[in-house]
């Protein structure tokens, strides 16, 4: 029993202050991305050209960016002669409504808390089943790792439980190709009222690099309905976590 002890006071205390202090990030973290359409001209398109999901629009000089399909690559960033486009460390993604993951050189939203009556049933404890669907295991991956004592998602009251009867909603990663919209749409109705659905990752939210595929229903809102969209491709731990405290209130 000694042992354990020693280790654990030479590990000391491991779980981040998030969110009373704001996070370490990885040196290479590519987060929200910024347009300053007082930089772009209005005849050069490198940016949409080399964006390979299409989540760049333009017209005239005015530049959007689709977070809900963007895949944090840096090409446009990296292609742009005139610096109009630039990514930050910004972390703080997700949006309630998906009109909102379009940006432009407008002011971000950031996410909506639940309205009082969902706050108060879900505010304390919210049990989720993830269902994959089609992913790669990358959006699986960093949401799983929020249960490492790195992040403790379960301070939060948020915890991930094995049967959709035992959950207050699902969180849906990857495209949902066909062969998964009856599992999705099953695992949805097993969930007792009233119930949430997070969509994290590109694929989730837009069908990512799959879109339009004849197999791939471009993302859950297609299926179902989404109250929360964590873009990424895959979006970092701290920006599924950010996300989902924000949703339930407990920070602004």
């Amino acid at each position: 029993m000694i042992k354990p002890l020693l280790a654990r006071l030479q590990q000391k205390h491991r779980t981040i202050k998030y969110p009373k202090a704001e996070p370490v990030l990885p040196e290479k973290f590519c987060g929200r991305p910024v347009v300053d359409a007082s930089k772009c001209t209005a005849d050069c398109k490198l940016c949409i050209n080399v964006c390979p999901v299409n989540a760049i629009q333009k017209k005239n000089s005015a530049i959007t960016i689709d977070l809900g399909k963007c895949l944090f690559c840096s090409q446009c960033a990296q292609n742009c002669p005139s610096g109009a486009i630039s990514f930050t460390r910004e972390y703080r993604l997700a949006a309630r409504k998906r009109d909102d993951l379009i940006l432009s050189d407008k002011e971000n939203k950031l996410v909506r808390v639940l309205d009082e009556k969902a706050k108060s049933l879900f505010g304390r404890s919210l049990k989720l089943r993830q269902v994959s669907a089609g992913g790669c295991n990358a959006c699986e991956a960093d949401t799983n790792v929020l249960g490492t004592v790195v992040f403790d998602l379960g301070r939060f009251g948020i915890q991930f439980v094995a049967s959709p009867r035992h959950a207050d909603g699902i969180l849906v990663t990857g495209p949902v190709p066909e062969n998964m919209r009856l599992a999705l749409e099953k695992t949805y109705e097993a969930v007792p009222d009233p119930k949430i659905v997070i969509a994290v990752g590109a694929c989730a939210i837009s069908g990512g690099i799959y879109e339009g595929h004849t197999q791939v229903n471009n993302g859950a809102d297609r299926i179902i309905p989404v109250d929360l969209y964590i873009p990424g491709c895959p979006p970092h731990p701290m920006t599924i976590l950010d996300g989902l405290i924000r949703l339930l209130g407990k920070i602004e």
